[in-house]
Protein backbone atom coordinates (compact mmCIF):
# COMPACT_ATOMS: atom_id res chain seq x y z
CA UNK A 1 0.00 0.00 0.00
CA UNK A 2 1.31 3.47 -0.90
CA UNK A 3 0.85 6.72 0.99
CA UNK A 4 -1.47 9.37 -0.37
CA UNK A 5 -0.03 12.45 -2.06
CA UNK A 6 -1.47 15.33 -0.07
CA UNK A 7 -1.43 19.09 -0.29
CA UNK A 8 1.38 19.17 2.28
CA UNK A 9 3.58 17.08 -0.01
CA UNK A 10 2.90 19.42 -2.93
CA UNK A 11 3.60 22.46 -0.76
CA UNK A 12 6.92 20.98 0.42
CA UNK A 13 7.99 20.25 -3.17
CA UNK A 14 7.11 23.77 -4.39
CA UNK A 15 8.78 25.48 -1.42
CA UNK A 16 11.89 23.30 -1.82
CA UNK A 17 12.07 23.95 -5.58
CA UNK A 18 11.77 27.72 -5.29
CA UNK A 19 14.04 27.74 -2.22
CA UNK A 20 16.83 26.17 -4.28
CA UNK A 21 16.24 28.64 -7.15
CA UNK A 22 16.34 31.63 -4.79
CA UNK A 23 19.46 30.35 -2.97
CA UNK A 24 21.34 29.88 -6.28
CA UNK A 25 20.30 33.34 -7.51
CA UNK A 26 21.39 35.02 -4.27
CA UNK A 27 24.72 33.17 -4.33
CA UNK A 28 25.40 34.12 -7.98
CA UNK A 29 24.43 37.75 -7.32
CA UNK A 30 26.85 37.91 -4.38
CA UNK A 31 29.70 36.49 -6.48
CA UNK A 32 28.92 38.92 -9.31
CA UNK A 33 28.87 42.04 -7.15
CA UNK A 34 31.98 41.14 -5.15
CA UNK A 35 34.30 40.40 -8.07
CA UNK A 36 33.74 42.95 -10.87
CA UNK A 37 32.31 46.44 -10.67
CA UNK A 38 30.85 46.13 -14.16
CA UNK A 39 32.06 49.43 -15.59
CA UNK A 40 34.01 49.01 -18.82
CA UNK A 41 33.12 52.44 -20.22
CA UNK A 42 31.30 55.25 -18.45
CA UNK A 43 28.91 55.92 -21.33
CA UNK A 44 28.38 53.18 -23.92
CA UNK A 45 26.70 55.54 -26.41
CA UNK A 46 29.67 57.93 -26.43
CA UNK A 47 32.04 54.97 -26.69
CA UNK A 48 30.15 53.67 -29.72
CA UNK A 49 30.52 57.07 -31.41
CA UNK A 50 34.29 57.01 -30.85
CA UNK A 51 34.76 53.40 -31.99
CA UNK A 52 35.83 54.14 -35.58
CA UNK A 53 38.38 56.66 -34.31
CA UNK A 54 39.80 54.01 -31.99
CA UNK A 55 40.08 51.58 -34.91
CA UNK A 56 41.96 54.15 -37.01
CA UNK A 57 44.32 54.91 -34.12
CA UNK A 58 44.98 51.16 -33.77
CA UNK A 59 45.75 50.88 -37.51
CA UNK A 60 48.11 53.86 -37.31
CA UNK A 61 49.84 52.35 -34.28
CA UNK A 62 50.20 49.02 -36.10
CA UNK A 63 51.82 50.74 -39.09
CA UNK A 64 54.52 52.17 -36.79
CA UNK A 65 55.89 48.66 -36.29
CA UNK A 66 56.98 49.31 -32.72
CA UNK A 67 57.60 46.33 -30.48
CA UNK A 68 56.66 47.22 -26.90
CA UNK A 69 57.13 44.58 -24.22
CA UNK A 70 56.44 45.43 -20.58
CA UNK A 71 57.55 43.21 -17.73
CA UNK A 72 58.51 43.27 -14.07
CA UNK A 73 62.00 43.21 -12.62
CA UNK A 74 62.94 41.48 -9.34
CA UNK A 75 61.71 44.48 -7.27
CA UNK A 76 58.34 44.46 -9.15
CA UNK A 77 59.14 47.68 -10.98
CA UNK A 78 57.79 47.90 -14.51
CA UNK A 79 60.48 47.50 -17.16
CA UNK A 80 59.56 48.39 -20.75
CA UNK A 81 61.44 47.16 -23.80
CA UNK A 82 60.90 49.28 -26.94
CA UNK A 83 62.62 48.89 -30.32
CA UNK A 84 62.69 52.69 -30.85
CA UNK A 85 65.64 54.78 -29.65
CA UNK A 86 64.72 57.83 -27.58
CA UNK A 87 61.15 56.74 -26.85
CA UNK A 88 59.48 58.25 -23.77
CA UNK A 89 57.15 56.11 -21.67
CA UNK A 90 54.43 57.13 -19.25
CA UNK A 91 51.51 55.26 -17.76
CA UNK A 92 49.72 53.87 -14.77
CA UNK A 93 48.86 50.53 -13.20
CA UNK A 94 45.26 49.55 -12.57
CA UNK A 95 44.01 46.65 -10.49
CA UNK A 96 41.96 44.43 -12.86
CA UNK A 97 39.00 44.30 -10.48
CA UNK A 98 39.16 47.91 -9.34
CA UNK A 99 39.91 46.95 -5.74
CA UNK A 100 42.83 49.37 -5.44
CA UNK A 101 43.48 52.90 -6.61
CA UNK A 102 45.33 53.45 -9.90
CA UNK A 103 49.08 53.83 -9.41
CA UNK A 104 50.78 56.46 -11.60
CA UNK A 105 54.06 55.24 -13.09
CA UNK A 106 57.02 57.46 -13.95
CA UNK A 107 59.82 56.08 -16.09
CA UNK A 108 63.47 57.07 -16.27
CA UNK A 109 65.73 56.98 -19.29
CA UNK A 110 66.27 53.25 -18.69
CA UNK A 111 62.48 52.77 -19.17
CA UNK A 112 62.12 51.34 -15.67
CA UNK A 113 59.40 52.66 -13.36
CA UNK A 114 60.44 54.47 -10.21
CA UNK A 115 57.53 52.84 -8.33
CA UNK A 116 57.25 49.16 -7.50
CA UNK A 117 53.90 47.42 -7.88
CA UNK A 118 52.22 45.84 -4.87
CA UNK A 119 51.75 42.05 -5.02
CA UNK A 120 48.99 40.74 -7.26
CA UNK A 121 47.86 41.10 -10.85
CA UNK A 122 47.94 44.58 -12.39
CA UNK A 123 46.94 45.95 -15.78
CA UNK A 124 49.75 48.20 -17.01
CA UNK A 125 48.51 51.05 -19.23
CA UNK A 126 51.39 52.51 -21.23
CA UNK A 127 51.76 55.48 -23.55
CA UNK A 128 54.97 55.38 -25.61
CA UNK A 129 55.93 58.53 -27.53
CA UNK A 130 58.64 59.30 -30.03
CA UNK A 131 58.33 62.67 -31.74
CA UNK A 132 54.74 63.08 -32.92
CA UNK A 133 54.09 59.34 -32.99
CA UNK A 134 52.55 57.51 -30.06
CA UNK A 135 51.48 53.99 -29.18
CA UNK A 136 49.24 52.75 -26.40
CA UNK A 137 49.36 49.36 -24.76
CA UNK A 138 47.56 47.56 -21.95
CA UNK A 139 49.27 44.47 -20.57
CA UNK A 140 48.33 42.40 -17.51
CA UNK A 141 51.29 41.36 -15.37
CA UNK A 142 51.21 38.89 -12.47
Amino acid sequence: MTKRFTGWHFTAIIVGFFGVIIAVNVTMAMFATRTFGGVVVENSYVASQEYNGWLEAARKQSRLGWEIKPGLDAQRRVLVSVNVEGAKVSGFARHPLGRAEDLPLTFGDDLRSAQALPPGRWAIHLLVRHGKDEARLIEVVP
